[in-house]
């Protein structure tokens, strides 16, 4: 399957291809119940207080404890980037923010950055290290698209495209990130945003085992040209979307 120009345990990364996924919770133990049963997903202890999210021994996501209760329970997409301290120079002066400048992770697995585009919509940016993003993606149980919604559907084409021309415009590019506006799928309200997509083989079953695992349905199953989509919220309320290619 096509893998952005990008090998599939995700090396040789063409800058601006999702490359990675990482959820902040409250309570790391009780994500491991949850995406474990949702998922099949095992772990096996990372970085600080982090664990990994294995498939089949691959390594397809990780969970961390929030360092902040205050902020919001969330996953987050991270970009990849040959050098993450002059993309977040690049993010600034095309109007973005950088919220938590370039740093270390772990003894060497790489440098991550998070920064926002000029609506407020956050994501990371990862340089890899000894660790270079997705061992596994697009099959079930793992990463398969992120979605911007954007009050600006242009202005994020013109903003993401300065970015990441080649990932996203370039030839033979076959992107795992659209855009599209807040107001198609949520509230008008509803500030701009990410969402990471999980691929699942069927998109109206999964919702069984959301809900039991003490999630809950955020918007019920709609098409898009991607694939059947619904948005959900995990058992800390952190939410994804389930993606039925």
């Amino acid at each position: 399957m096509a893998e952005n120009r990008a090998s599939a345990d995700g090396t040789d990364q063409v800058e601006g291809v999702p490359c990675w996924v990482d959820a902040q919770l409250p309570d790391v133990e009780a994500g491991k119940r949850f995406y474990g049963e949702l998922f099949g997903w095992a772990f096996e202890e990372a970085y600080g207080s982090a664990v990994w999210a294995l498939l089949d021994g691959e390594r397809v996501a990780a969970l961390t404890p929030k360092t902040d209760g205050r902020m919001p329970s969330v996953w987050t997409v991270y970009f990849a980037t040959p050098d993450a301290r002059a993309l977040a120079g690049r993010v600034r002066q095309a109007g973005g923010q950088v919220v938590t400048a370039p740093v270390k992770v772990g003894a060497g697995l790489g440098t991550a950055a998070l920064v926002t585009d000029p609506q407020g919509a956050v994501f990371g940016l990862w340089e890899a290290g000894t660790h270079a993003g997705f061992g596994r993606r697009h099959e079930p149980g793992t990463f398969a698209w992120a979605e911007l919604y954007a009050r600006d559907t242009e202005a994020a084409n013109t903003f993401y495209g300065g970015l990441f021309h080649d990932a996203l415009f370039g030839p033979g590019a076959e992107p795992d990130f659209g855009r599209a506006a807040v107001g198609e799928v949520f509230a008008e309200m509803m500030p701009p945003h990410f969402v990471v997509h999980f691929r699942v083989e069927d998109c109206a079953a999964a919702l069984g085992p959301v809900a039991r695992l003490g999630g809950r349905v955020q918007v019920p199953p709609f098409e898009t040209s991607y694939g059947t989509v619904a948005v959900v919220t995990d058992n800390q309320g952190a939410s994804f979307a389930l993606l039925e290619r």
